[in-house]
Protein backbone atom coordinates (compact mmCIF):
# COMPACT_ATOMS: atom_id res chain seq x y z
CA UNK A 1 0.00 0.00 0.00
CA UNK A 2 0.88 3.42 -0.49
CA UNK A 3 -1.32 4.64 1.87
CA UNK A 4 -0.33 5.10 5.50
CA UNK A 5 -1.01 2.07 7.62
CA UNK A 6 -4.13 2.51 9.63
CA UNK A 7 -4.97 0.24 12.60
CA UNK A 8 -8.47 -0.84 12.34
CA UNK A 9 -9.86 2.33 14.46
CA UNK A 10 -9.40 3.84 10.80
CA UNK A 11 -12.28 1.02 10.09
CA UNK A 12 -14.42 0.86 12.62
CA UNK A 13 -14.90 4.74 12.51
CA UNK A 14 -16.15 5.40 8.84
CA UNK A 15 -19.08 5.56 6.83
CA UNK A 16 -18.91 4.54 3.27
CA UNK A 17 -18.87 7.60 0.72
CA UNK A 18 -21.28 7.55 -2.17
CA UNK A 19 -20.43 8.77 -6.06
CA UNK A 20 -22.92 10.30 -7.53
CA UNK A 21 -24.02 8.66 -10.50
CA UNK A 22 -27.05 10.43 -11.31
CA UNK A 23 -29.53 7.89 -11.00
CA UNK A 24 -32.77 8.36 -9.09
CA UNK A 25 -31.90 6.87 -5.29
CA UNK A 26 -33.35 3.76 -4.50
CA UNK A 27 -33.97 2.75 -0.74
CA UNK A 28 -31.70 1.08 1.38
CA UNK A 29 -32.85 -2.12 2.93
CA UNK A 30 -33.08 -1.49 7.12
CA UNK A 31 -29.32 -1.79 8.52
CA UNK A 32 -27.40 -1.71 5.56
CA UNK A 33 -24.95 0.07 6.42
CA UNK A 34 -21.95 -1.12 3.93
CA UNK A 35 -21.84 -4.08 2.02
CA UNK A 36 -19.13 -6.15 0.74
CA UNK A 37 -18.45 -8.35 -2.31
CA UNK A 38 -15.82 -10.25 -2.73
CA UNK A 39 -14.24 -12.66 -5.64
CA UNK A 40 -15.90 -14.76 -6.45
CA UNK A 41 -14.82 -18.73 -6.84
CA UNK A 42 -13.98 -20.06 -9.59
CA UNK A 43 -15.67 -23.35 -10.48
CA UNK A 44 -12.86 -26.39 -10.85
CA UNK A 45 -10.52 -23.72 -11.04
CA UNK A 46 -11.00 -22.61 -14.87
CA UNK A 47 -7.68 -20.87 -15.78
CA UNK A 48 -9.43 -19.71 -18.68
CA UNK A 49 -12.19 -18.31 -15.89
CA UNK A 50 -9.72 -17.02 -13.15
CA UNK A 51 -9.96 -13.14 -14.28
CA UNK A 52 -14.23 -13.60 -14.21
CA UNK A 53 -13.82 -14.29 -10.35
CA UNK A 54 -12.60 -10.75 -9.58
CA UNK A 55 -14.73 -9.35 -12.35
CA UNK A 56 -18.12 -10.67 -10.66
CA UNK A 57 -16.71 -8.81 -7.77
CA UNK A 58 -16.33 -5.20 -9.40
CA UNK A 59 -19.34 -5.54 -11.31
CA UNK A 60 -21.46 -6.39 -9.02
CA UNK A 61 -19.98 -3.45 -6.86
CA UNK A 62 -20.03 -0.98 -9.74
CA UNK A 63 -24.20 -2.40 -10.13
CA UNK A 64 -24.96 -1.91 -6.49
CA UNK A 65 -23.51 1.51 -6.32
CA UNK A 66 -25.58 2.97 -9.22
CA UNK A 67 -28.36 1.74 -7.41
CA UNK A 68 -27.36 4.12 -4.80
CA UNK A 69 -26.54 1.38 -2.23
CA UNK A 70 -23.68 1.53 0.12
CA UNK A 71 -21.03 -1.27 -1.87
CA UNK A 72 -17.64 -1.36 -1.15
CA UNK A 73 -15.16 -0.29 -3.86
CA UNK A 74 -12.37 -2.79 -4.99
CA UNK A 75 -10.12 -0.23 -3.54
CA UNK A 76 -11.60 -0.36 -0.17
CA UNK A 77 -12.01 -4.17 -0.16
CA UNK A 78 -8.59 -4.54 -0.85
CA UNK A 79 -7.70 -2.33 2.04
CA UNK A 80 -9.73 -3.75 4.25
CA UNK A 81 -8.34 -7.24 3.65
CA UNK A 82 -4.67 -5.42 3.81
CA UNK A 83 -5.74 -4.53 7.69
CA UNK A 84 -7.45 -7.84 8.66
CA UNK A 85 -3.90 -9.71 7.18
CA UNK A 86 -5.75 -11.63 4.47
CA UNK A 87 -4.75 -12.26 0.81
CA UNK A 88 -6.67 -9.85 -0.77
CA UNK A 89 -6.52 -12.63 -3.96
CA UNK A 90 -7.07 -17.10 -3.58
CA UNK A 91 -9.23 -18.44 -1.60
CA UNK A 92 -10.03 -17.80 1.67
CA UNK A 93 -12.69 -19.68 4.19
CA UNK A 94 -16.19 -18.69 4.58
CA UNK A 95 -15.59 -17.78 8.37
CA UNK A 96 -12.13 -15.91 7.10
CA UNK A 97 -14.98 -13.59 5.09
CA UNK A 98 -17.37 -13.39 7.54
CA UNK A 99 -14.55 -12.05 9.45
CA UNK A 100 -13.45 -8.96 7.67
CA UNK A 101 -17.05 -8.29 7.23
CA UNK A 102 -17.41 -8.27 10.84
CA UNK A 103 -14.09 -6.28 11.70
CA UNK A 104 -15.33 -3.54 9.11
CA UNK A 105 -18.82 -3.53 10.37
CA UNK A 106 -20.43 -4.83 7.10
CA UNK A 107 -24.16 -5.65 7.04
CA UNK A 108 -23.80 -7.69 3.68
CA UNK A 109 -21.74 -10.09 2.55
CA UNK A 110 -21.96 -10.71 -1.11
CA UNK A 111 -20.19 -14.19 -2.30
CA UNK A 112 -20.87 -16.57 -5.19
CA UNK A 113 -18.72 -19.05 -8.17
CA UNK A 114 -18.37 -18.31 -11.32
CA UNK A 115 -18.43 -20.98 -14.11
CA UNK A 116 -18.10 -20.89 -18.13
CA UNK A 117 -20.08 -23.29 -19.66
CA UNK A 118 -19.31 -23.47 -23.51
CA UNK A 119 -19.16 -19.74 -24.75
CA UNK A 120 -21.87 -19.20 -21.43
CA UNK A 121 -21.10 -17.79 -18.45
CA UNK A 122 -23.06 -18.86 -15.02
CA UNK A 123 -22.86 -17.29 -11.89
CA UNK A 124 -24.05 -18.32 -8.67
CA UNK A 125 -24.63 -15.33 -6.11
CA UNK A 126 -25.71 -15.20 -2.64
CA UNK A 127 -26.32 -12.41 -0.35
CA UNK A 128 -25.74 -12.71 3.60
CA UNK A 129 -26.74 -10.66 6.28
CA UNK A 130 -23.97 -10.25 8.72
CA UNK A 131 -26.01 -9.53 11.86
CA UNK A 132 -27.71 -12.67 12.09
CA UNK A 133 -25.67 -15.36 9.45
CA UNK A 134 -29.09 -15.55 7.58
CA UNK A 135 -28.79 -16.46 3.81
CA UNK A 136 -31.02 -13.55 2.65
CA UNK A 137 -30.73 -13.75 -1.66
CA UNK A 138 -29.47 -16.27 -3.87
CA UNK A 139 -29.75 -16.13 -7.69
CA UNK A 140 -28.15 -18.08 -10.50
CA UNK A 141 -27.86 -16.59 -13.81
CA UNK A 142 -26.44 -17.31 -16.89
CA UNK A 143 -25.43 -15.31 -20.61
CA UNK A 144 -23.43 -15.93 -23.50
CA UNK A 145 -19.84 -14.15 -22.19
CA UNK A 146 -19.99 -10.85 -24.76
CA UNK A 147 -23.23 -10.01 -22.51
CA UNK A 148 -21.15 -10.52 -18.92
CA UNK A 149 -22.11 -6.51 -18.18
CA UNK A 150 -25.96 -6.65 -18.54
CA UNK A 151 -25.72 -9.98 -16.57
CA UNK A 152 -23.69 -8.68 -13.57
CA UNK A 153 -26.58 -5.63 -13.59
CA UNK A 154 -29.26 -8.14 -13.76
CA UNK A 155 -27.74 -10.50 -10.82
CA UNK A 156 -27.42 -7.31 -8.51
CA UNK A 157 -30.66 -6.07 -8.96
CA UNK A 158 -31.88 -10.08 -7.93
CA UNK A 159 -29.74 -10.02 -4.80
CA UNK A 160 -31.46 -6.92 -2.98
CA UNK A 161 -35.02 -8.27 -4.59
CA UNK A 162 -35.17 -5.40 -6.96
CA UNK A 163 -36.79 -5.61 -10.47
CA UNK A 164 -36.88 -2.45 -13.03
CA UNK A 165 -40.43 -1.44 -12.92
CA UNK A 166 -42.65 -1.95 -15.75
CA UNK A 167 -41.57 0.25 -18.90
CA UNK A 168 -38.64 1.42 -17.09
CA UNK A 169 -35.61 2.46 -19.38
CA UNK A 170 -33.07 0.28 -18.86
CA UNK A 171 -29.96 1.12 -17.28
CA UNK A 172 -26.93 1.86 -19.85
CA UNK A 173 -24.59 -1.13 -20.34
CA UNK A 174 -21.42 -0.06 -18.10
CA UNK A 175 -19.56 -2.19 -20.84
CA UNK A 176 -20.68 -0.79 -24.23
CA UNK A 177 -17.82 1.68 -24.06
CA UNK A 178 -15.27 -1.34 -23.54
CA UNK A 179 -14.91 -4.13 -25.36
CA UNK A 180 -14.93 -7.73 -23.45
CA UNK A 181 -11.33 -8.05 -24.28
CA UNK A 182 -10.44 -4.42 -22.74
CA UNK A 183 -12.18 -5.31 -19.90
CA UNK A 184 -10.63 -9.09 -19.64
CA UNK A 185 -7.04 -6.94 -19.75
CA UNK A 186 -8.29 -4.38 -17.10
CA UNK A 187 -8.98 -6.94 -14.67
CA UNK A 188 -5.84 -8.83 -15.30
CA UNK A 189 -4.06 -5.57 -14.56
CA UNK A 190 -6.16 -5.15 -11.02
CA UNK A 191 -5.25 -9.08 -9.93
CA UNK A 192 -1.26 -9.23 -11.06
CA UNK A 193 0.81 -10.10 -8.54
CA UNK A 194 3.77 -8.22 -9.83
CA UNK A 195 4.15 -4.38 -11.07
CA UNK A 196 5.68 -5.46 -14.57
CA UNK A 197 2.84 -7.77 -15.23
CA UNK A 198 0.13 -5.04 -13.98
CA UNK A 199 1.56 -2.70 -16.47
CA UNK A 200 1.38 -5.17 -19.30
CA UNK A 201 -1.98 -5.70 -19.25
CA UNK A 202 -3.36 -2.59 -18.53
CA UNK A 203 -1.31 -1.10 -20.73
CA UNK A 204 -3.16 -4.11 -23.25
CA UNK A 205 -5.85 -2.86 -22.46
CA UNK A 206 -5.60 0.92 -23.57
CA UNK A 207 -4.64 -0.61 -27.14
CA UNK A 208 -8.07 -1.58 -26.95
CA UNK A 209 -9.78 1.13 -25.14
CA UNK A 210 -7.98 4.55 -25.16
CA UNK A 211 -10.32 6.40 -23.40
CA UNK A 212 -11.33 3.86 -20.55
CA UNK A 213 -10.87 5.93 -17.94
CA UNK A 214 -10.65 3.31 -14.93
CA UNK A 215 -7.85 2.20 -16.78
CA UNK A 216 -5.77 4.75 -17.00
CA UNK A 217 -6.45 5.27 -13.20
CA UNK A 218 -5.65 2.33 -12.46
CA UNK A 219 -1.82 2.52 -14.36
CA UNK A 220 -1.31 5.57 -13.16
CA UNK A 221 -1.82 3.95 -9.21
CA UNK A 222 0.68 1.56 -10.26
CA UNK A 223 3.08 4.01 -11.54
CA UNK A 224 2.38 5.78 -8.21
CA UNK A 225 3.27 3.12 -6.51
CA UNK A 226 6.44 2.42 -8.13
CA UNK A 227 7.60 6.26 -7.23
CA UNK A 228 7.32 6.92 -11.23
CA UNK A 229 5.00 9.81 -10.48
CA UNK A 230 6.12 11.52 -13.92
CA UNK A 231 4.15 8.87 -15.45
CA UNK A 232 1.18 8.44 -13.02
CA UNK A 233 0.76 11.94 -13.95
CA UNK A 234 0.37 11.49 -17.76
CA UNK A 235 -2.24 8.43 -17.05
CA UNK A 236 -4.21 10.88 -14.92
CA UNK A 237 -4.19 13.77 -16.98
CA UNK A 238 -5.26 11.74 -20.02
CA UNK A 239 -8.48 11.40 -18.46
CA UNK A 240 -10.98 13.81 -19.81
CA UNK A 241 -11.91 16.20 -16.58
CA UNK A 242 -15.52 16.30 -17.95
CA UNK A 243 -15.62 12.48 -17.98
CA UNK A 244 -17.79 10.37 -14.76
CA UNK A 245 -14.22 9.55 -13.44
CA UNK A 246 -12.62 12.99 -13.87
CA UNK A 247 -12.54 14.20 -10.60
CA UNK A 248 -10.80 11.97 -9.13
CA UNK A 249 -8.35 11.50 -12.24
CA UNK A 250 -7.77 15.69 -11.29
CA UNK A 251 -7.02 14.23 -7.54
CA UNK A 252 -4.63 11.83 -8.73
CA UNK A 253 -2.42 14.23 -10.58
CA UNK A 254 -2.78 16.37 -8.06
CA UNK A 255 -1.29 13.94 -5.75
CA UNK A 256 1.49 13.50 -8.42
CA UNK A 257 2.16 16.97 -8.53
CA UNK A 258 3.14 17.12 -5.30
CA UNK A 259 5.05 14.67 -5.36
CA UNK A 260 7.26 15.70 -8.46
CA UNK A 261 7.63 19.03 -6.46
CA UNK A 262 5.14 21.20 -8.56
CA UNK A 263 3.07 22.60 -5.88
CA UNK A 264 2.21 25.32 -7.20
CA UNK A 265 0.30 23.61 -10.28
CA UNK A 266 -0.98 21.06 -7.44
CA UNK A 267 -2.56 23.69 -5.24
CA UNK A 268 -4.20 25.03 -7.69
CA UNK A 269 -5.66 21.45 -8.94
CA UNK A 270 -6.33 20.77 -5.61
CA UNK A 271 -7.90 23.89 -4.47
CA UNK A 272 -10.19 23.72 -7.83
CA UNK A 273 -11.67 20.45 -6.70
CA UNK A 274 -12.03 21.71 -2.85
CA UNK A 275 -14.17 25.06 -4.10
CA UNK A 276 -16.36 22.71 -6.20
CA UNK A 277 -17.19 20.26 -3.73
CA UNK A 278 -15.02 19.78 -0.47
CA UNK A 279 -13.56 16.53 1.32
CA UNK A 280 -11.31 15.49 3.72
CA UNK A 281 -8.44 14.58 1.89
CA UNK A 282 -9.04 17.70 -0.45
CA UNK A 283 -8.26 19.73 2.55
CA UNK A 284 -5.31 17.02 3.80
CA UNK A 285 -3.44 17.67 0.70
CA UNK A 286 -3.96 21.33 0.52
CA UNK A 287 -2.53 21.04 3.76
CA UNK A 288 0.45 19.13 3.04
CA UNK A 289 0.83 21.28 -0.29
CA UNK A 290 1.53 24.08 1.83
CA UNK A 291 3.92 22.60 3.92
CA UNK A 292 6.19 21.58 1.83
CA UNK A 293 6.18 25.10 -0.06
CA UNK A 294 5.89 27.42 2.05
CA UNK A 295 2.34 28.99 2.86
CA UNK A 296 1.65 33.08 2.28
CA UNK A 297 -1.42 34.86 3.79
CA UNK A 298 -3.35 34.57 0.49
CA UNK A 299 -3.06 31.06 0.25
CA UNK A 300 -4.07 30.21 3.53
CA UNK A 301 -1.62 27.79 6.45
CA UNK A 302 -1.35 24.38 6.77
CA UNK A 303 -2.94 24.40 9.85
CA UNK A 304 -5.91 25.81 8.29
CA UNK A 305 -6.75 22.89 5.96
CA UNK A 306 -5.59 20.65 8.35
CA UNK A 307 -8.20 22.01 10.39
CA UNK A 308 -10.86 21.51 7.92
CA UNK A 309 -9.93 18.36 6.98
CA UNK A 310 -10.06 17.30 10.38
CA UNK A 311 -13.48 18.88 10.87
CA UNK A 312 -15.27 16.75 8.04
CA UNK A 313 -14.06 13.64 8.82
CA UNK A 314 -12.87 14.22 12.92
CA UNK A 315 -11.61 10.27 12.87
CA UNK A 316 -9.14 10.13 10.45
CA UNK A 317 -5.94 10.18 12.91
CA UNK A 318 -3.34 11.08 9.92
CA UNK A 319 -5.34 14.60 9.96
CA UNK A 320 -5.00 15.32 13.57
CA UNK A 321 -1.08 14.15 13.17
CA UNK A 322 -0.51 16.63 10.54
CA UNK A 323 -2.63 19.58 12.34
CA UNK A 324 0.07 18.48 15.20
CA UNK A 325 2.40 18.72 13.06
CA UNK A 326 2.13 21.72 11.31
CA UNK A 327 1.81 23.31 14.64
CA UNK A 328 4.65 21.91 15.66
CA UNK A 329 7.03 23.39 12.41
CA UNK A 330 5.14 26.80 13.24
CA UNK A 331 6.97 26.43 16.88
CA UNK A 332 3.22 27.03 18.41
CA UNK A 333 4.00 24.17 20.96
CA UNK A 334 0.51 24.50 22.90
CA UNK A 335 -1.35 23.73 19.61
CA UNK A 336 1.31 21.05 19.00
CA UNK A 337 0.33 19.22 21.73
CA UNK A 338 -3.29 19.57 22.13
CA UNK A 339 -3.59 17.94 18.33
CA UNK A 340 -1.12 15.58 18.88
CA UNK A 341 -3.08 14.35 21.96
CA UNK A 342 -6.22 13.75 19.95
CA UNK A 343 -4.02 11.98 16.92
CA UNK A 344 -2.70 9.11 19.58
CA UNK A 345 -5.92 9.24 20.96
CA UNK A 346 -7.43 8.04 17.50
CA UNK A 347 -4.10 5.88 16.72
CA UNK A 348 -2.27 4.55 20.01
CA UNK A 349 0.09 2.72 17.97
CA UNK A 350 1.07 5.60 15.86
CA UNK A 351 5.05 5.76 16.73
CA UNK A 352 5.44 8.94 14.85
CA UNK A 353 2.79 10.90 16.65
CA UNK A 354 4.14 9.86 20.40
CA UNK A 355 7.56 10.67 19.03
CA UNK A 356 6.43 14.49 18.06
CA UNK A 357 4.46 14.83 20.87
CA UNK A 358 6.91 13.76 23.42
CA UNK A 359 9.42 16.12 22.00
CA UNK A 360 6.87 19.25 22.04
CA UNK A 361 6.10 18.03 25.90
CA UNK A 362 9.99 18.48 26.52
CA UNK A 363 10.05 21.93 24.55
CA UNK A 364 6.96 23.05 26.93
CA UNK A 365 8.75 21.89 29.87
CA UNK A 366 6.88 18.49 30.83
CA UNK A 367 10.38 16.06 31.52
CA UNK A 368 7.63 13.12 33.16
CA UNK A 369 5.21 13.43 30.50
CA UNK A 370 7.66 13.61 27.59
CA UNK A 371 9.38 10.67 28.81
CA UNK A 372 6.51 8.50 28.60
CA UNK A 373 5.68 9.61 24.96
CA UNK A 374 9.73 9.02 24.02
CA UNK A 375 9.51 5.67 25.85
CA UNK A 376 6.48 4.27 24.16
CA UNK A 377 7.61 5.53 20.84
CA UNK A 378 11.08 3.27 21.41
CA UNK A 379 8.49 0.54 22.06
CA UNK A 380 7.30 1.12 18.71
CA UNK A 381 10.38 1.17 16.28
CA UNK A 382 13.70 1.03 17.39
CA UNK A 383 14.15 4.21 14.40
CA UNK A 384 13.12 7.30 17.06
CA UNK A 385 16.12 6.18 19.23
CA UNK A 386 18.58 7.29 16.18
CA UNK A 387 15.81 10.45 15.36
CA UNK A 388 17.10 11.04 19.24
CA UNK A 389 21.23 11.22 18.52
CA UNK A 390 20.42 14.35 16.46
CA UNK A 391 22.89 16.93 17.92
CA UNK A 392 22.38 19.45 20.74
CA UNK A 393 20.47 22.22 19.46
CA UNK A 394 18.87 20.93 16.09
CA UNK A 395 15.35 19.76 15.94
CA UNK A 396 15.51 16.51 16.73
CA UNK A 397 11.88 16.35 14.93
CA UNK A 398 12.86 15.07 11.05
CA UNK A 399 11.01 17.00 8.03
CA UNK A 400 8.71 15.12 5.86
CA UNK A 401 6.29 13.92 8.28
CA UNK A 402 3.25 15.08 6.60
CA UNK A 403 0.46 12.63 5.55
CA UNK A 404 -0.80 13.07 1.82
CA UNK A 405 -4.18 11.37 1.35
CA UNK A 406 -3.92 8.93 -1.13
CA UNK A 407 -7.75 8.58 -1.81
CA UNK A 408 -10.15 11.66 -2.61
CA UNK A 409 -12.98 9.33 -0.89
CA UNK A 410 -12.22 7.11 1.90
CA UNK A 411 -14.92 4.88 3.43
CA UNK A 412 -16.84 6.36 5.99
CA UNK A 413 -18.69 3.97 8.16
CA UNK A 414 -20.57 4.20 12.05
CA UNK A 415 -18.78 7.07 14.27
CA UNK A 416 -18.25 6.74 17.89
CA UNK A 417 -21.29 8.26 19.53
CA UNK A 418 -20.88 12.10 19.96
CA UNK A 419 -23.08 11.86 23.08
CA UNK A 420 -20.88 9.66 24.35
CA UNK A 421 -17.35 11.74 23.50
CA UNK A 422 -19.45 14.42 25.24
CA UNK A 423 -19.99 12.82 28.06
CA UNK A 424 -16.18 11.29 27.87
CA UNK A 425 -14.81 14.83 28.47
CA UNK A 426 -16.88 14.94 31.60
CA UNK A 427 -16.65 11.17 32.98
CA UNK A 428 -14.02 9.83 31.39
CA UNK A 429 -12.86 7.21 33.38
CA UNK A 430 -16.07 6.07 34.55
CA UNK A 431 -16.88 5.10 30.40
CA UNK A 432 -13.49 3.84 30.40
CA UNK A 433 -14.39 1.42 32.58
CA UNK A 434 -17.81 0.85 31.40
CA UNK A 435 -16.61 -0.03 27.89
CA UNK A 436 -13.57 -1.70 28.93
CA UNK A 437 -16.05 -4.25 31.41
CA UNK A 438 -18.10 -4.87 27.80
CA UNK A 439 -15.04 -4.88 26.03
CA UNK A 440 -13.85 -8.14 28.08
CA UNK A 441 -17.55 -9.92 28.46
CA UNK A 442 -17.29 -9.51 24.44
CA UNK A 443 -14.21 -11.02 24.24
CA UNK A 444 -14.28 -13.95 27.18
CA UNK A 445 -17.81 -14.84 25.13
CA UNK A 446 -16.04 -14.97 21.72
CA UNK A 447 -17.84 -12.22 20.18
CA UNK A 448 -14.46 -10.40 18.33
CA UNK A 449 -16.48 -7.64 16.42
CA UNK A 450 -18.19 -6.31 19.78
CA UNK A 451 -15.14 -6.75 21.69
CA UNK A 452 -13.24 -4.52 19.34
CA UNK A 453 -15.82 -1.95 19.12
CA UNK A 454 -15.77 -1.08 23.22
CA UNK A 455 -12.10 -1.59 23.32
CA UNK A 456 -11.55 0.89 20.95
CA UNK A 457 -14.12 3.34 22.97
CA UNK A 458 -12.02 2.19 26.10
CA UNK A 459 -8.48 3.02 24.42
CA UNK A 460 -10.07 6.71 23.11
CA UNK A 461 -10.69 7.34 26.66
CA UNK A 462 -8.11 5.58 28.22
CA UNK A 463 -5.12 5.62 25.90
CA UNK A 464 -2.21 4.29 28.41
CA UNK A 465 -4.79 2.08 30.44
CA UNK A 466 -2.92 -1.11 29.98
CA UNK A 467 -6.15 -3.79 29.98
CA UNK A 468 -7.56 -2.49 26.63
CA UNK A 469 -4.41 -2.98 24.54
CA UNK A 470 -4.02 -5.96 26.37
CA UNK A 471 -7.54 -7.79 25.61
CA UNK A 472 -7.61 -5.70 21.84
CA UNK A 473 -4.09 -7.63 21.40
CA UNK A 474 -5.29 -11.09 22.33
CA UNK A 475 -8.80 -10.19 20.11
CA UNK A 476 -6.23 -9.39 17.23
CA UNK A 477 -4.08 -12.26 17.93
CA UNK A 478 -7.19 -14.36 18.13
CA UNK A 479 -8.76 -13.29 14.60
CA UNK A 480 -5.07 -13.16 12.74
CA UNK A 481 -4.45 -9.56 12.86
CA UNK A 482 -0.84 -10.53 14.02
CA UNK A 483 0.82 -7.05 12.98
CA UNK A 484 -1.46 -4.77 15.09
CA UNK A 485 -1.67 -7.38 17.80
CA UNK A 486 1.97 -6.59 18.63
CA UNK A 487 1.68 -3.22 18.29
CA UNK A 488 -1.42 -3.40 21.05
CA UNK A 489 0.79 -5.72 23.11
CA UNK A 490 3.52 -3.84 23.22
CA UNK A 491 1.84 -0.56 24.08
CA UNK A 492 -0.19 -2.93 26.65
CA UNK A 493 3.21 -3.67 28.65
CA UNK A 494 4.93 -0.29 28.29
CA UNK A 495 1.67 0.44 30.40
CA UNK A 496 2.04 -2.29 32.96
CA UNK A 497 4.71 -4.60 32.69
CA UNK A 498 3.07 -7.52 33.86
CA UNK A 499 3.54 -11.71 33.21
CA UNK A 500 0.43 -12.35 31.15
CA UNK A 501 1.01 -9.16 28.62
CA UNK A 502 4.54 -10.77 27.76
CA UNK A 503 3.31 -13.59 27.36
CA UNK A 504 0.81 -12.33 24.84
CA UNK A 505 3.38 -10.81 23.27
CA UNK A 506 5.53 -13.75 22.97
CA UNK A 507 3.07 -15.73 21.50
CA UNK A 508 2.23 -12.85 18.63
CA UNK A 509 6.08 -12.94 17.72
CA UNK A 510 6.66 -16.47 17.73
CA UNK A 511 3.88 -16.20 14.99
CA UNK A 512 5.68 -14.25 13.16
CA UNK A 513 8.82 -16.80 13.20
CA UNK A 514 10.89 -14.04 15.73
CA UNK A 515 11.74 -16.98 17.80
CA UNK A 516 14.93 -14.40 19.14
CA UNK A 517 12.10 -11.65 20.64
CA UNK A 518 9.76 -14.34 21.20
CA UNK A 519 12.13 -15.95 23.65
CA UNK A 520 13.29 -12.73 25.16
CA UNK A 521 9.21 -12.04 26.33
CA UNK A 522 8.93 -15.29 27.37
CA UNK A 523 11.96 -14.64 29.74
CA UNK A 524 10.47 -11.65 31.27
CA UNK A 525 7.01 -13.37 31.77
CA UNK A 526 8.79 -15.83 33.75
CA UNK A 527 10.79 -13.13 35.61
CA UNK A 528 7.69 -11.57 36.64
CA UNK A 529 5.87 -14.88 37.55
CA UNK A 530 8.31 -17.34 38.32
CA UNK A 531 5.57 -19.86 39.19
CA UNK A 532 4.09 -19.40 35.35
CA UNK A 533 3.58 -22.81 34.08
CA UNK A 534 2.22 -21.05 30.75
CA UNK A 535 5.82 -18.97 30.66
CA UNK A 536 7.67 -22.38 31.06
CA UNK A 537 5.69 -24.06 28.26
CA UNK A 538 6.17 -21.40 25.53
CA UNK A 539 10.01 -21.49 26.62
CA UNK A 540 9.97 -24.74 26.19
CA UNK A 541 8.18 -24.87 22.28
CA UNK A 542 10.22 -21.97 21.50
CA UNK A 543 13.52 -24.24 22.58
CA UNK A 544 12.67 -27.33 20.56
CA UNK A 545 14.06 -28.01 17.53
Amino acid sequence: MTRTRRTLLALLLVTVARDALGQAPVATPPGTTRMLIVPFEVADRDPRAVWLGEAAAVLLSDALRAMQLPALTRAERVRAFEEANLPTAGRLSLASLVRVGHLILASDLIIGTVRLSGEELVIDARRIRLDTGRLVEQTTDRAPLPQLFALHERVARRLMGRQPAAGATPPPDPGAAVSLGAFENYIKGLIAEQPAAQVRFLQAALRLAPKDARTHLALSDVYAGQGDHARALAEAQAVAPTAPLGRRARFAAGRSLVELGRLDDAFQILKGLADERPTAALYNNLGVTQIRRGATPQTGKPAYYFTKASELDPEESDYFFNLGYAYWLDRDTGAAIYWLREAVRRNTSDGDAHFVLGTALAAAGGASESARELGLARQLSSKYAEWEKKPAGTDPVPKGLERPSQDLETMHGAQLDAAQLTSAQREQQELAVFHLDRGRRFYEAEHDRDALIELRKAVYLAPYAAEPHLLMGRVLLRTGQVKDAIDALRIAVWSQDTAPGRLALAEALLQTEDKAGAKIEATKALALDPTSAEAKALLARIDKP
